[in-house]
């Protein structure tokens, strides 16, 4: 399989080609999967002074970790009310204020590893499409009562003197969130494993695991790893390895362009250099990059194979639709990626048995929430936690095979129909 050309593959700073897989290692813990969640983990155990290994069936970051739109900021996909409904009140908070705490760790990292050219941009606007400001300004008081930091409320007019475009009206300020290259992050994170005694592996797809008795084994074509604890954190891109962990989830492709360098007409559309997100259920996400002289566009989202070329022009009608002064904006590169989602629409982090961990369906969540996953992974591993069980009611649940991933495309459809009609009557 070839990485697909993406922008944070042009502006990729570490280029560090790691060795595959041979012979046999011994180590205390052995993670699959080299995105964001696996390196997380890998970088808390190293942390620890515990000997890890990962393995990557391609390289750092080929999956959706490398690949998105780059947002960090709290919250997930499924709404507070919704989790609050399955977990109660108490665990819903704490599960919030994981992904605050997620947030927070990447930030971190980032200043205390010194990662410069992940290139973190303060703010993240929540825009709106229609007229309600009511229930913008009630959230925003929630949040703030609850959690205890504060989101700015802007008003349609403070909206449009930087987002010009009169499909927007009112929106939501988090100025501790922030938007970054996640794959220059990803790679820093992995050299500082690497700094930490740790291994990681390129080019290495585990073929078979061993996963009774205390130690494991996990084979490559190449090689083996022992431990015993694994931790499984593939994604969109897992395969048969694990039945139950594919089972769980369904692959769901996304998209995402960046424009070609012209910044005096961007500049006439969008003049802040915060990322935003609108309401819609089935809404874009956009940010500049380069300084401002390239816009970064994502949303869509398919449930099979389908023309990237299609897609994109799909993206550039959502963007001319919001900006009409871009219509001359040419489109320089495109790619789509495979995120894995839940059918409960929340991430699956856990155990599965006495050794046997994982940590993945984070489509939808972003960056934050990979992390903690991550995170807390690790704890529940050193023994110095349990945070990890505030996922349990969210577990690995059968996804629906095919049925569900036809379900899950009409549903996506009839989201982006009820944005249409919602929008229209405003």
């Amino acid at each position: 399989m070839t990485y697909p050309d993406t922008y944070y593959k042009r502006t990729m700073a570490d280029r560090t080609a790691r060795p595959v897989l041979s012979g046999t290692v011994e180590c205390d813990a052995v993670i699959v999967g080299g995105g964001l969640a696996g390196l997380s983990t890998a970088l808390q155990l190293a942390r620890a002074g515990k000997r890890v290994t990962v393995l990557e069936a391609e390289s750092v970051g080929f999956g959706a970790s490398g690949r998105n739109g780059g947002f960090v900021s709290p919250g997930y996909a499924t709404g507070g009310d919704d989790i609050a409904r399955v977990t109660g009140k108490d665990a819903a908070r704490k599960l919030h204020l994981l992904s605050v705490e997620g947030m927070e760790f990447i930030r971190e990292n980032i200043k205390t590893l010194g990662i410069d050219n992940a290139k973190p941009e303060p703010g993240i606007m929540s825009v709106l499409r229609y007229d309600d400001g009511a229930s913008l300004k009630a959230y925003a008081d929630e949040i703030s009562r609850e959690y205890g930091y504060e989101l700015e409320y802007m008003d349609r007019d403070a909206v449009r003197a930087v987002l010009k475009s009169d499909r927007y009206f009112q929106a939501l300020r988090n100025p501790t969130a922030f938007h970054m290259h996640p794959l220059n992050y990803l790679r820093g994170i992995a050299a500082e494993i690497e700094r930490l005694g740790g291994r990681i592996c390129e080019q290495s797809p585990a073929t078979s695991v061993v996963s009774s008795g205390s130690e494991k084994r996990v084979k490559t074509a190449r090689g083996e790893v022992k431990a015993p604890d694994v931790v499984f954190t593939t994604g969109g891109y897992t395969g048969s390895l694990n039945g139950k962990l594919k089972r769980s989830y369904l692959p769901i492709a996304t998209y995402v362009m960046v424009s070609e360098e012209a910044p005096e007409l961007i500049a006439t559309a969008i003049a802040t250099k915060h990322a935003i997100g609108d309401n819609r259920r089935a809404g874009d996400y956009y940010r500049l990059v380069d300084g401002g002289r390239r816009i970064l566009w994502g949303g869509r989202i398919t449930t099979r194979a389908a023309s990237t070329a299609g897609l994109v022009k799909e993206l550039r009608a959502e963007m001319v639709d919001t900006y009409p002064q871009l219509a001359g904006l040419k489109t320089e590169l495109a790619w789509s990626g495979l995120m894995s989602y839940a059918r409960h629409l929340m991430p699956q982090i856990g155990r599965m048995s006495p050794g046997i961990w994982y940590c993945t369906a984070f489509g939808g969540h972003g960056l934050n929430t990979t992390a903690i996953g991550g995170k807390v992974i690790a704890e529940g591993i050193l023994g110095t936690s349990e945070r990890y069980k505030l996922y349990q009611p969210f577990g690995l649940v059968w996804a629906g095979g095919l049925a569900g991933l036809a379900v899950a495309q009409l549903t996506y459809w009839k989201l982006q129909a009820q944005d249409w009609w919602r929008e229209r009557a405003a």
